[in-house]
């Protein structure tokens, strides 16, 4: 499905990135997978990702430093030769509630969040163009849609994704680019799995399906936008909740 195509994928050390790019070289495309600072989850999920037959290599970057994405993503280029597919994937979280929360639990959110995105979008852009099919595709949060208590820094970040992706899609469309937006609600993650049991199952009963989303189910999402299936979708934000946001 994506057999020689070169995917960059940021936070692919773990968790939905780290299924993302598995199910990528799974289907045929050579990975870069970017990371903040867990070394070993990266070279694992390169280790991972290489037993596909396919090309994969891991990059260490502070995906807020305008500077040093520029630099990660002109090593990107050097190694793969090209880039088809950009994944925004990286994010962080800092909850709290609004009153309580200070200007850097903001601003460091916003970095990563979204600041990262912009930053990878721009310096790879050049060369996505380039791509017969290019494809972007920004990991929002249903949260960045109906917002959350506690998160006003991460919805905020995520709702700037979905206006990041609808104008990125309006400009790169006559490039034969695509740009569109997943927006995962609870998923079976690290993140999650730090709350308490009567947390989650509080959690699962506003979700019309009862259960936690798995990451590998996001990253089919990631890899039919990222095919040839679905040339004729740009600027979208697809939900994948288990209902919870109907």
């Amino acid at each position: 499905m994506l057999k020689g195509k070169t995917a960059v994928i940021t936070g692919a050390s773990r968790g939905i990135g780290r299924a993302i790019a598995l199910l990528m070289a799974e289907n045929g495309a050579n990975i870069a997978v970017v990371y903040a600072g867990n070394e070993k989850a990266a070279l694992d999920t390169v280790q991972a990702a290489a037993r596909f037959g396919v090309k994969a290599e891991a990059f260490q970057c502070d995906v807020a430093d305008f500077t040093q994405t520029k630099a990660v993503c002109e090593a990107i280029i050097q190694a793969f030769g090209k880039v088809d597919i950009l994944v925004n994937n990286a994010g962080i979280t800092k909850d709290k509630l609004f009153l309580l929360m200070s200007e850097s639990d903001f601003d460091d959110v916003i970095s990563v969040n979204l600041k990262g995105a912009f930053n990878f979008i721009k310096h790879l852009t050049k060369y996505i163009m380039k791509s017969k099919s290019g494809r972007i595709i920004n990991v929002s949060s249903v949260s960045g849609i109906a917002g959350n208590a506690g998160q006003a820094n991460y919805a905020a970040s995520k709702a700037g994704l979905i206006g990041l992706t609808k104008t990125v899609a309006k400009e790169l469309a006559s490039r034969n680019v695509t740009c569109n937006a997943i927006a995962p609600g609870f998923i079976e993650t690290d993140m999650t799995a730090a709350l308490a049991d009567s947390l989650t199952e509080q959690v699962q009963v506003g979700i019309p399906l009862k259960r936690l989303g798995k990451a590998e189910e996001v990253a089919a999402l990631a890899l039919f936008l990222a095919s040839d299936a679905a040339a004729y979708i740009t600027g979208e934000v697809i939900k994948i909740d288990g209902g919870m946001c109907i």
